[in-house]
């Protein structure tokens, strides 16, 4: 299941998992997916080794970048609603 982050000015939105047990690594999917004339751009990560495991699209290498400085600064708080179950809307 992935649950809903944020969504950037641009329209790509940002999306993760559950905390993914695997081989005694907790792990987190971090999905970027933007719409475009032919679908969807789309990027994944994961977490913590940082590995992009998907890429598709149009985005650009200034955009991975980016992308991957948005996931060092969010990690934890990536880490804590992938235990929570997403984020809690009231």
């Amino acid at each position: 299941m992935m649950y809903p982050y944020l969504i950037f000015d641009d329209g790509t939105e940002v999306v993760h998992s559950h905390i993914i047990s695997e081989s005694g690594i907790d792990k987190v999917l971090v999905h970027f997916e933007r719409p475009c004339e032919e679908g969807f751009d789309s990027a994944r990560c994961e977490l913590p080794s940082y590995t992009w495991t998907e890429w598709e699209g149009a985005f650009s290498e200034e955009e991975r970048a980016r992308f991957e400085a948005f996931l060092r600064d969010n990690a934890a708080a990536l880490y804590h609603f992938a235990a929570e179950g997403g984020i809690a809307v009231a």
